[in-house]
């Protein structure tokens, strides 16, 4: 086992051993004797991936500090205007118009931080100290690359969140992060596989419990996840992501994961109505070292049809502007 691996599995014990001497409650089972991990699940926060640089290694906080940061966080203080019905009488927008798009009442990113064994965080990535992702040099230049090849010439240029394909910003993972909306999961799971059906876009990802990895010629759009049981923690290790997942943005986070990364992820019931989801991704280009994160998942509502951008004309409408903009001369 290479020494890097064997450290974070020793990171995720000590966890896990502070979590099991913080009560005694017990996971329920399924009929295959294993934790019951079924149900619907939200990860939504305002917790970010990565933590405010002015914060520096202050991954906890107070509840008072909580509060705070909270009143102070910019998605808290959507007014009662922003999310009040469109006036379908206005008129088209023109240049410059900051008012054309939605209003708030989509947005549903969550108001609180994320609470971690009882702690409230500051950011979901744990390690490094500093909450950062720790990118090379060779990361910051495949950023480079994709904005410069990023372009209107055919839809295979767009985001593959406005063409349906897969959520934006690694809602779907691995790893899942929550975004601005749709931070929605059911899991369910038999002997033989676990099901994470997405809310956003919903994907469904399959992993197989005790399995061998496909071949490295089959990059599926979630990449390919095997799992196991270790105790009362099931284990997933994903590799061959699709090229075209590379880059996952949102408004909350940027995370470059290339086709050779590796994502560990780690599911432990923890509460009746909380799911701990941790997380360790390694790339020895991308990264300078593995780095790792928590983020709480909590009981959430039933997950209803998600129609991606149904009777919505924008991916052409882009494409035929950029057509005309050449003949323009533009």
């Amino acid at each position: 086992m290479p020494i890097k691996t064997l450290a974070v599995g020793m990171f995720f014990l000590i966890f896990a051993g502070q979590a099991a001497a913080q009560g005694e409650w017990q996971a329920p089972r399924t009929e295959h004797g294993v934790p019951d991990l079924q149900g619907f699940w939200t990860s939504a926060s305002i917790t970010t991936l990565e933590r405010d640089p002015a914060l520096g290694e202050k991954l906890v906080v107070s509840e008072e500090e909580a509060r705070q940061l909270e009143s102070a966080n910019l998605l808290n203080q959507v007014t009662e205007l922003d999310s009040a019905p469109s006036d379908p009488d206005r008129p088209p927008p023109t240049d410059g118009d900051t008012d054309a798009g939605y209003n708030a009442f989509w947005i549903d990113p969550g108001t609180r931080l994320a609470r971690v064994m009882g702690e409230y965080r500051t950011s979901f990535i744990v390690d490094p100290a500093d909450g950062r992702i720790p990118y090379t040099e060779a990361a910051g230049l495949a950023f480079m690359g994709y904005r410069q090849q990023s372009g209107y010439d055919g839809p295979e240029q767009r985001p593959l969140g406005k063409r349906c394909m897969v959520g934006f910003g690694s809602t779907g993972g691995p790893p899942m992060l929550p975004v601005l909306y749709n931070n929605s999961y059911q899991i369910v799971q038999n002997e033989d596989y676990v099901m994470i059906l997405v809310e956003m876009n919903h994907d469904a990802r399959i992993i197989r419990l005790d399995g061998e990895p496909l071949d490295d010629s089959f990059n599926p759009w979630l990449g390919d996840s095997v799992g196991r049981w270790e105790g009362d923690t099931l284990v997933v290790e994903t590799t061959n992501f699709h090229p075209q997942q590379s880059f996952r943005f949102a408004i909350k986070h940027s995370l470059y994961l290339p086709p050779t990364a590796s994502v560990i992820e780690r599911f432990t019931r923890v509460g009746e109505d909380e799911l701990l989801y941790e997380f360790t991704v390694e790339d020895d280009v991308a990264y300078s070292r593995p780095w790792s994160a928590q983020v709480p998942f909590r009981s959430g509502d039933r997950i209803f049809e998600y129609a991606c951008h149904e009777g919505n004309y924008a991916l052409p409408g882009i494409l035929a502007g950029a057509r005309q903009q050449e003949v323009d001369g533009n």
